[in-house]
């Protein structure tokens, strides 16, 4: 293709923390961090070997605009340290529309996962059990329902590259976070994910789930950290093609799931090689969530 695609940097001047499933953190101090969107992409908690170029950068454009649009439901991790001031003159590129410089949090041990409607893993759940996670729903749903009451917390344990994220019950939850945590927790990732949701309505986009993940200051004051409501961490439909009963088409890697389903992945590394065909129409599905949402 012809932008070439950051799989991952060789940030020099910074010690390297951690290279996530899409993000490579480093060090700047001992209270703040650069956090770099590269443009890898994971599927089913596997990195795929193919980047889609640009990606990091559509990423977080996209979680910068829901951070500002949402810091009155709760403060994030951002601060307004410059992430070109903390590297060498050589390694800008690498960073230029990529990145952050964040507070440094305690992450939580759960993903926090809210649903609006039943799509992937939680109409797997309900057709099983009439349950997702846990939480009994009305019998008589279809693919793609809204789910009636108001959206759900479901929240999931958070795996490593290579491992799988699993759901986990709201008491599990509370057994890891303490009962206190685990309200706050779930109240907030409601409130994000409905004015999100409404405010997504307006540009004709439907916000089916997603995943917040927040962290701890020193005074155990919560805040939302990592991304925030990307095609990477989100379901998102176009309003006009909303149909109940079927997964409507997407803006987000949703697409590249079905791809590896058709092909039979065993969904274990080593991850195939994405098509140029996929390649291409999941760069053009991010492009068309940025535009639409941001602009």
């Amino acid at each position: 293709m012809a932008t070439a695609a950051l799989f991952e940097t060789s940030i020099t001047s910074l010690p390297l923390l951690h290279r996530g499933k899409v993000r490579d953190i480093y060090a700047v101090d001992e209270n703040h961090l650069l956090i770099i969107q590269t443009d890898r992409v994971s599927a089913f908690d596997v990195i795929l070997p193919t980047p889609i170029p640009e990606k990091g950068k559509i990423l977080t454009k996209i979680s910068r605009f829901w951070f500002d649009k949402l810091a009155h439901i709760i403060p994030n991790h951002l601060t307004d340290i410059t992430p070109e001031s903390v590297v060498s003159s050589r390694e800008q590129d690498q960073i230029s529309d990529r990145a952050f410089i964040v507070r440094k949090l305690k992450p939580l041990p759960v993903e926090a996962i809210v649903r609006g409607y039943i799509s992937g893993s939680g109409w797997k759940d309900y057709q099983r059990s009439g349950t997702i996670c846990g939480i009994a729903l009305p019998a008589g749903l279809r693919e793609a329902d809204k789910i009636p009451g108001g959206a759900i917390f479901t929240p999931s344990t958070k795996a490593g590259a290579g491992s799988h994220d699993e759901n986990i019950s709201y008491s599990v939850c509370e057994q890891l976070l303490g009962v206190s945590l685990a309200a706050a927790v779930s109240r907030h990732a409601i409130a994000l994910y409905t004015a999100a949701a409404d405010y997504a309505l307006t540009r004709s986009i439907i916000i089916a789930d997603t995943k917040f993940e927040f962290g701890l200051d020193e005074a155990n004051q919560l805040y939302l950290i990592d991304e925030a409501l990307t095609p990477d961490s989100s379901r998102f439909w176009p309003a006009e093609s909303y149909r109940p009963g079927k997964t409507p088409p997407s803006y987000d890697k949703q697409f590249i799931r079905d791809w590896l389903e058709q092909i039979n992945w065993n969904k274990t590394p080593p991850a195939p090689p994405i098509p140029e065909e996929v390649l291409v129409q999941t760069i053009e599905k991010y492009q068309a969530a940025c535009r639409v949402l941001t602009q």
